[in-house]
Parts: C-alpha cells; sequence; structure tokens
C-alpha cells in the first residue's frame, strides 16, 4: 500500500497515444501522461513499491511540501540499486539521498509543445540521458511523465502522416500543374485563333470609317443636286437621319475601342500562357504586367486603385509567361488581403506597382546584421533581406556572380492589414496557407519564390508591417 504522500493521478491509457488519431499538430497531452509522484522525505522504498506495482511506469515525479523537486527515472533507480549496498543504503533512506546521486539534467516541457518538436530536442540529449523519461508541465503545479519510447513511436507515426499528405499533396499538384499546362496550351491556341479575325475586324474599320465619310459626302452631294423633296424630307425623317450621321460615328469608335481591348486581351492571354518557354527571351515587363492586370480587371474593377510608377527598364530577358505568373501571384494576394479591410469607412483598396533599375549595392548584399534586424521586426533596416535568406538558402555565389550588373526592382504593394511576423517567417513555404480549406493550397508564393530564385537567379523580398501594408519587391539581375 502506497504512503499517502505518493499522489496517484489517473492517467490517459497507452492505448490511446497508439490510437493512429495523432495529427501533425499534436502535442504532449495528447499522449500517456504518468502523473506518479514522492516526496522527498519518504522512503526509497516507496519508490520501489510503485514501479513494481506499475510496470509501465516510467519513473517518479520528486516533490518538497508539494513543490516540483525533480525527476529520478526507473533506469536511473534499478542502477544505483544494483550497486553494492544499493538497497541497504537507499531503501530506507529518504528519497532525497538517492536523489542527490541521481540527479541529473531534466528535460521539461510545457503540455501544448508539439510532439515532433519535444521529440527532436529529446533526440539532441547525450546518449546517457537518451532514454530518460521527458516532464511535462500540465499546470502550474502539475508535473507529468512522458515515456521516450511512446514519444518517438508518436514522432515517428507523425512523420508517416506526414509523408502521406505530402505525397498526397504532391500527386494532386502534378495533376493540377498538368491541367494548367494543358489549360495553356488551349489558351495559346484559342488566342492565336481568335487574333486573325481580331485583326481584321480592326483592320477593316479603318475602311469602314472612310467609306462611311464618303457615303455621307455623295449624299449630301445628291441632295444639293435634286432640291428639296417631300418624300427624301419623309424618308429621313422617318430613319432620323440627323441623329444617324452622329451616331454613325460614335459607333464606328466604339467598335475600334472593342476590337482593340479584344486585341489587348488576347496578347494578353497569349503572353500569359508562355509557361513551357524552354529558353531565355528579351521581353518588356511592363507589358507583362499589363497584361496580367487586363486578365485580373475582373477582380479589380470593384473598388480597388491601381497605381503604376513605371520606371525607364530596358528589354529583360526571362520567361515572361512564368513571370507573368509572379505577378497574378502577388497581385491575387494582395487583392486577398484587401478584401478583408475592404469594407471600412473611408478606406480606398490601393495596389502599387512600381519598376525602377537599381545597382548592385541596393539589391544584392545579405548579411547576419540585416537577417537580424529582419527577426527584430526592423522594416527599415531589413529592405533589401531575400526570402532565400529566410528560408536559409541564399547563395553567396550569385552574389558573388552579379556583383558588377545591375537589378530590375518590381515592387508590388497593398495598404492592406500586413502580415503578422510569425507568419512572415514561413510565408514562402511549401503548402503553408492561412486561407481556410478550399481557398488555399499554400503553393501559390512557394512557386513565386522558386520562379524567382531558381529560374531567374532574382531575389524575392517581402516588406510587410502589421496595420499598414505589404510588399513584395522583386529583384531579377540585369546580366
Amino acid at each position: 500500500m502506497l504512503n499517502t504522500s505518493c499522489v496517484e493521478r489517473p492517467v490517459q491509457p497507452a492505448s490511446e497515444a497508439d490510437s493512429g488519431e495523432l495529427r501533425l499538430d499534436s502535442t504532449l497531452q495528447e499522449l500517456s501522461l504518468y502523473d506518479f509522484q514522492v516526496e522527498a522525505t519518504d522512503f526509497g522504498i516507496k519508490i520501489s513499491q510503485m514501479l513494481e506495482t506499475n510496470p509501465l511506469l516510467p519513473g517518479v515525479i520528486l516533490t518538497n511540501q508539494g513543490k516540483f523537486v525533480g525527476m529520478i527515472s526507473r533506469r536511473r533507480f534499478l542502477e544505483f540499486l544494483s550497486r553494492p549496498f544499493g538497497r541497504e543504503l537507499f531503501l530506507k533512506r529518504p528519497v532525497k539521498a538517492l536523489y542527490r546521486f541521481a540527479e541529473i539534467e531534466t528535460l521539461i516541457f510545457p503540455s501544448n509543445t508539439l510532439i515532433v518538436d519535444a521529440a527532436r530536442k529529446s533526440l539532441q540529449r547525450s546518449k546517457e540521458l537518451l532514454y530518460e523519461p521527458i516532464v511535462v508541465q500540465v499546470s502550474p503545479q502539475t508535473y507529468t511523465l512522458v515515456d521516450v519510447r511512446e514519444l518517438l513511436v508518436a514522432q515517428s507515426n507523425i512523420h508517416e502522416l506526414a509523408t502521406k499528405l505530402l505525397r498526397q499533396r504532391t500527386q494532386s499538384q502534378l495533376i493540377q500543374t498538368e491541367k494548367l499546362a494543358s489549360l495553356g496550351q488551349m489558351v495559346a491556341g484559342v488566342a492565336h485563333e481568335i487574333r486573325n479575325p481580331v485583326t481584321c475586324i480592326s483592320g477593316n474599320l479603318g475602311f469602314l470609317s472612310n467609306y462611311s465619310k464618303d457615303i455621307m459626302e455623295l449624299l449630301s452631294a445628291y441632295e444639293q443636286i435634286v432640291g428639296p423633296s417631300e418624300k427624301i424630307d419623309a424618308l429621313k425623317a422617318n430613319i432620323e437621319f440627323d441623329f444617324l450621321q452622329e451616331d454613325w460615328v460614335e459607333i464606328i469608335k466604339s467598335m475600334k475601342a472593342s476590337s482593340e481591348r479584344l486585341r489587348e486581351l488576347v496578347t494578353s492571354l497569349h503572353t500569359f500562357s508562355h509557361m513551357d518557354e524552354t529558353h531565355l527571351k528579351e521581353a518588356n515587363l511592363h507589358e507583362c504586367i499589363d497584361s496580367t492586370l487586363l486578365i485580373m480587371k475582373n477582380r479589380l474593377k470593384y473598388g480597388f486603385k491601381v497605381v503604376k510608377k513605371y520606371g525607364d527598364l530596358p528589354l529583360v530577358k526571362c520567361y515572361s509567361g512564368q513571370l507573368s505568373q509572379v505577378f497574378m501571384n502577388i497581385i491575387s494576394n494582395a487583392i486577398d488581403a484587401l478584401e478583408e479591410v475592404k469594407g471600412e469607412k473611408g478606406f480606398v483598396p490601393a495596389i502599387t506597382i512600381e519598376t525602377e533599375v537599381i545597382d548592385t549595392s541596393d539589391g544584392d548584399c545579405v548579411n547576419s546584421e540585416l537577417l537580424q534586424n529582419y527577426v527584430l521586426g526592423d522594416r527599415q533596416n531589413s529592405k533589401m533581406l531575400s526570402s532565400a535568406s529566410q528560408n536559409g538558402d541564399f547563395s553567396p555565389e550569385i552574389a558573388e556572380k552579379n556583383q558588377n550588373n545591375a537589378w530590375i526592382a518590381i515592387r508590388i504593394a497593398d495598404n492592406g492589414p500586413g502580415i503578422p511576423p510569425e507568419i512572415q517567417r514561413r510565408i514562402f513555404e511549401t503548402f503553408f496557407t492561412t486561407k481556410p480549406a478550399g481557398k488555399g493550397t499554400g503553393l501559390g508564393l512557394a512557386i513565386t519564390h522558386q520562379i524567382v530564385t531558381e529560374k531567374h537567379k532574382g531575389k524575392l523580398n517581402l516588406h510587410s508591417t502589421p496595420g499598414t501594408g505589404t510588399e513584395f519587391e522583386i529583384l531579377l539581375p540585369l546580366i
């Protein structure tokens, strides 16, 4: 029978931890928590009895007047008892005597710690401490134990679950990529087929306008030669000839504007569908941006203000279709962010697009000081910190290669709610999204980052202040 100073509370059955119901964000409180406590003044025989009665118990919590002191594991307790005179020395003496010899560095985690984080830190311990149980703090005064074996099994199950989800998402992305490739080919074909009749209509409108002027002049000449006629006056009144003369010109103008709009749209679709490019080709980035804005006009026409501050850019060797996708992803995210605060009184949602050529000193240095400033949230000092540095994959070779070259800077900013710092650090991670299920895949900015940094050897910088707005800065080397 245990002494009353030994506290035994209900524990979660071990079977629940292996039930396969773990999630990627499962925490330690979902594992079996062993809450067995013994006072430092109790004799060691009490621990021996507890361990014998509970063969799965990984150890005991040691307290002093109810306050947490430390932990003695089953392994270390049995190790000391197996030494010469160990049973005589420790079973009949207070537990604190044993703890003076058996005390080790204890790993303590809050109960809301992720299982994967706890397992990683547990494995980072020295070999002597590798199988020591972990202490879990459930409340300010309540401490429990988790068996390391169970922790590692749970981590393995989560890893298997993550692999399965990643495989499913990768498969879904491959299917989506194939659909987009097919759609791109179809759009390119349709755009090509539409372009010919549109060109025909647009070209013939000029002739039609000239012909209408000639006909009007001919009718005027006939009217002067024939003179007044009641029948002709009645016919002119019936067809509203005066209005027809004025409206004819306006109709021609309207048809010209519409055909030009259609021609621009076809050109934009054709530009945007160049996703299968295999070689870098010179392109006008302003045309790429304008094409993207034209395609997205349906989302931008309801209360959004677009401000373009274009600099003098040369033609840039690039994959224009892929850059169009980059612009679309960033602008689409800006629209999503602005729609959250669009209804606020007096607020005018705005997207600003700025382009310029900058030199190396403005865009090609990323050092530890800038990285520290970014972590501390210093937006001004960290302006040129690239996303590649945030993800730990910044390439010094690229910086050295382009140290004598200029960069093209494209900045797309919004005046929305901004991005919290904890999200900024993960924003370019694959599958990371803050959008609800079904509305975001977590791939848009990851693909954007890949296109800029890998395909174009550029950089993608993020500058965001909560409550002020967000700016994405695309830097492309002008080689």
